[in-house]
């Protein structure tokens, strides 16, 4: 009688362990698919507001060079002149591209990744 009770609690046990893996495993898919949901709606949002500056920019740079243009009384200079200024601004990001993008970019992501 002792063997059977021991029997069927073993037989408890393993149902136990049994679902205890089976929850562990959905737990981690479930964090998992958050954490991939919250890093692809990050970079979505990222992209759609960077979109929208560019456009920004784009227009802006237009009528910087044709501002220009018209002052030098060659719309090749403004445009020249403005690219100059681009190719400057470009050179300072490089330079400093790890404190300005490395930094907050993993800052970001190790908040996605760690704090939830």
């Amino acid at each position: 009688m002792a063997f059977e009770e021991l029997k069927e609690n073993v037989g408890d046990i393993q149902d136990h362990a049994q679902a205890y893996i089976e929850n562990n495993l959905a737990y981690y898919k479930l964090r998992a698919f958050k954490m991939a949901m919250k890093s692809t709606t990050t970079i979505l949002k990222f992209s759609l507001i960077l979109l929208g500056f560019s456009m920004v920019v784009l227009f802006f740079s237009l009528a910087l060079a044709f501002t220009i243009g018209n002052y030098f009384n060659s719309y090749p200079v403004g445009f020249l002149i403005v690219g100059g200024l681009y190719l400057f601004a470009t050179g300072l990001l490089f330079l400093v591209r790890d404190k300005i993008v490395e930094g907050p970019l993993l800052e970001k992501f190790s908040e996605i990744f760690f704090n939830d």
